[in-house]
């Protein structure tokens, strides 16, 4: 099928280069990355992802880790154990 439709959206400069090195990485260029997000669309019947907004227990985790607070473990039961699982 020949590519005739064409794609324009604007985004964050910042965002556009990170993106871009994924792609990189991943062996993709930004045409091959967008028609593989749409190509999911279409067998998803929806976004690929699950996309909600974190509650604030999760906001404050993903902050903290951000900022490099959060708790480090060696081993995966030292997580469990702190999980009280």
């Amino acid at each position: 099928m020949p590519k005739t439709a064409m794609i324009r959206a604007r985004t964050n400069q910042a965002l556009k280069e990170e993106a871009e090195h994924v792609f990189h990485e991943l062996g993709l260029n930004q045409t091959q990355a967008i028609n593989l997000f749409y190509r999911q669309v279409v067998l998803h019947h929806g976004l690929p992802f699950e996309v909600k907004i974190p509650n604030a227990t999760t906001k404050a985790a993903i902050d903290a880790a951000r900022r490099g607070d959060g708790q480090r473990h060696e081993k995966l039961g030292e997580v469990f154990a702190d999980l009280e699982i």
